[in-house]
């Protein structure tokens, strides 16, 4: 069987999520269950990231031990995970003591090879980011990252080498086009980063204690990147008794990250790789942001929209449809209230329910409820909407490969658009006047809708389940027998019961009241 392992970042355990961290996890979710849906053995891995100067900080704020802390922020995560039904097979937390004893042993085996050395750190530091960066990397004074103020700091440390593998990287980057997606990502690095000449990288610190220990010097705790990064393989089981997972599943098929965190997996991570010896990655996906009207959410600015705000008013299958829909590949998506309910009303609503209404209505008003059987192309207009459904799913394959996620979103909502506007083509409604001299023409009209509505139904299915669920019902098609092989049984459907009254699977919503429910939801 074929498999596919992907990845989200190890999350830190902050509170709550919002809805730019749950685009990470949406879009993950999506990508297995399109690939479990075609017949692959997959593996989902996600967790927090658990260790640093910054949870130890937080969790004295609060009056508890970091250890309470993480495992209450670990606890609220696994259940927005579970309310947004993210198919993960593994919540990874960097506290798990099989992690710690893997960390330990990684750390110990690039000491031993010479990839770690020890010496002096005095450079500035930005606590949010866990990262040190030299005078020239700050922008404005401060961190190049988030933005937030640096702070000057001295302290002894353990180094890795960074400089011995900047030419191996650079032409991994080059023999292996697919590896960073998109490509604009990979010139970023090369020319901000590698070109520059790489600094060599802190992974220990002496000023905090909640961290993995250093087996050879236990003053030292290892730097959050080199706990953090390594949970990709230890998650499955690397460097343990039972090496299973990491047998069968490694290298990753697909990590996803966002830009925020780009550099540390793009260079970071891949060098660790490397001085293991053992294969990276196939594909490093960088996605964007979701911004605001005024800029990066923010509880300051009371810009700040939650995941479960919007399923607990719009459902979840909406939510995630606006989620994956609204970020390019290249671009930051924006998050509106307006943007929000319009995509609401008119692609759910007036698009998608609408066609399904009027398909199942014209079902059981002219031929009692059963779909009549496949005769054929009758038309110029059916071999046009059998050439798009066909054309359709293609255009949607090609996308996902190449992780193309809204464009693919996009393709099927023009398919949607298209099987709206072949009602208008072919004008049921006429036909069933002239019932004795259009009756083909009728069977076929009626059957091409049924038709695409089941192929809408499965397509949509990784990322909106419970529509899937509501369409495939409604036309009478047992949800247990879909897969994406289904997508090809276009002339077998005939012969089906449809419900005998069609119901909306999406209300249209009052625009002005709408939004400002929103507005104000953002404000609390």
């Amino acid at each position: 069987m074929k498999k596919f392992y992907l990845t989200t970042p190890i999350y830190y355990p902050s509170g709550k999520f919002h809805i730019g961290t749950a685009y990470t996890e949406v879009l993950a979710d999506f990508i297995k269950k399109y690939k479990k849906m075609q017949g692959y053995d997959t593996f989902l891995l996600t967790g927090t990231d658990e260790h640093g100067q910054k949870i130890q900080d937080k969790a004295k704020e609060e009056g508890k031990n970091p250890k309470e802390y993480v495992d209450i922020q670990a606890e609220s995560a696994m259940k927005l995970w579970k309310e947004m039904n993210i198919d993960y097979d593994k919540f990874m937390r960097t506290t798990d003591k099989y992690h710690e004893i893997a960390v330990q042993k990684i750390f110990e085996r690039f000491l031993a090879q010479g990839d770690i050395y020890k010496g002096e750190y005095e450079g500035w530091y930005c606590k949010p980011c866990e990262s040190y960066f030299t005078e020239t990397q700050l922008v404005d004074g401060k961190c190049p990252d988030c933005g937030r103020e640096v702070s000057k700091m001295k302290e002894e440390a353990y180094f890795f080498n960074m400089k011995k593998y900047a030419d191996k990287l650079l032409k991994y980057y080059n023999d292996n086009p697919d590896f960073i997606k998109p490509e604009f990502r990979k010139n970023e690095m090369i020319n901000n980063f590698i070109k520059p000449g790489l600094e060599d990288l802190c992974v220990t610190r002496t000023s905090f204690s909640w961290g993995i220990q250093v087996p050879s010097d236990p003053k030292h705790v290892i730097y959050v990147w080199l706990d953090a990064l390594t949970n990709y393989i230890t998650a499955l089981g690397y460097t343990s008794d039972n090496e299973e997972l990491y047998n069968k599943f490694w290298p990753a098929d697909l990590h996803i990250v966002g830009k925020d965190i780009a550099r540390f997996h793009l260079i970071y991570w891949p060098i660790f790789l490397m001085a293991l010896n053992i294969p990276l990655p196939k594909t490093i996906l960088v996605h964007n942001w979701y911004t605001m009207k005024d800029g990066k959410m923010s509880k300051s600015k009371g810009n700040v929209i939650y995941p479960e705000q919007l399923i607990e008013r719009y459902g979840l299958d909406a939510t995630k449809y606006y989620l994956l829909r609204e970020i390019p590949i290249s671009t930051d998506g924006m998050f509106t209230p307006e943007g929000f309910i319009e995509r609401y009303n008119s692609d759910l609503c007036n698009d998608l329910s609408n066609l399904l209404n009027r398909t199942v209505s014209m079902v059981n008003k002219y031929f009692e409820g059963y779909v009549p059987k496949y005769n054929g192309i009758q038309n110029s207009v059916d071999e046009s909407i059998e050439n798009d459904a066909k054309n359709t799913v293609k255009t949607f394959e090609n996308y996902m490969e190449n992780y193309e996620i809204a464009n693919s979103i996009q393709t099927i909502w023009n398919f949607i658009s298209r099987s709206n506007k072949y009602i208008d083509e072919t004008s049921p409604w006429n036909l069933a006047k002239e019932m004795n001299e259009n009756q083909e023409k009728l069977k076929s009209s009626i059957y091409h809708l049924i038709a695409n509505l089941k192929q809408i139904a499965i397509m949509i299915r990784p990322f909106m389940e419970s529509t899937s669920d509501n369409i495939l019902r409604q036309i009478g098609i047992e949800k247990e027998n879909i897969n994406w092989d289904s997508l090809n049984d276009y002339e077998k459907i005939e012969g089906i019961k449809v419900i005998e009254k069609g119901e909306p699977i999406f209300m249209r919503l009052n625009q002005e009241e709408e939004v400002q429910y929103i507005k104000d939801l953002m404000k609390k």
